[in-house]
C-alpha cells in the first residue's frame, strides 16, 4: 500500500511539482520551493483546482471529444 503522499508512478514527483508550480502561476499564487504553509486556504485551493480543471481538460482532449 502507498501513502497518499508518494506518487504510484515513479521520478513522478518533479513532474508534479512542475505542474503544481505552473498551476499556481496560472492563478496567480506565488508558490516558492520547500515549505508553502504560509498560503492561505483560498490560494491553496485555487492551486489545486487549477491542477483538477488542467486534469479533467486533458483527459477530454485524450478521449477525443467523445
Amino acid at each position: 500500500m502507498t501513502s497518499s503522499n508518494n506518487p504510484v508512478v515513479p521520478n513522478a514527483r518533479e513532474a508534479l511539482n512542475k505542474f503544481k508550480m505552473e498551476a499556481a502561476q496560472q492563478v496567480g499564487v506565488n508558490l516558492k520551493q520547500g515549505y508553502n504553509g504560509d498560503l492561505t486556504s483560498r490560494e491553496a485551493g485555487s492551486v489545486g483546482g487549477q491542477m483538477v480543471k488542467k486534469m479533467i481538460e486533458a483527459y477530454e482532449n485524450g478521449m477525443g471529444g467523445k
